[in-house]
């Protein structure tokens, strides 16, 4: 099972940031935290890299309901998606596979709200 959800988008990477944005909002989850690694890679090692973003997307009530499951969770939120243009001019968005991340913590109720939230995580990417 591949770890990622991914989607290659035919549009400016600006434009596919702010749909991803979007399309998380549309389905529940907000971004709660950025890491823009162009800007990280010039800024720590002074090197240029292609626009490249991490974005920590949130469920509030999903992450709650799981942290009453499991309190060592917080080592594996929040759920990731990375936006990046490619070199052939178009953007890609990939989401991590929430299944395949629980899966390593043995818990069957942890695995229901996985699937339930790779269903949305697949939805907002086949919004875009």
């Amino acid at each position: 099972m591949d770890y990622y959800f991914n989607k290659t988008i035919n549009a400016p990477i600006k434009e596919v940031y702010d749909r991803t944005i979007e399309a998380l909002k549309n389905i529940g989850f907000g971004v709660i935290t950025e890491i823009d690694m162009k800007e990280k890679f010039k800024e720590k090692l002074g090197i240029d890299y292609k626009k490249y973003y991490i974005l920590g997307a949130c469920n509030p009530g999903f992450a709650h309901e799981a942290l009453q499951m499991e309190e060592y969770l917080g080592i594996l939120l929040p759920c990731n998606v990375i936006v990046f243009e490619r070199e052939d001019g178009k953007s890609e968005v990939a989401c991590v596979n929430a299944v395949s991340m629980m899966r390593i913590t043995g818990s069957e109720e942890l695995a229901e709200i996985a699937e339930t939230i790779n269903d949305k995580l697949i939805q907002a990417l086949e919004s875009m």
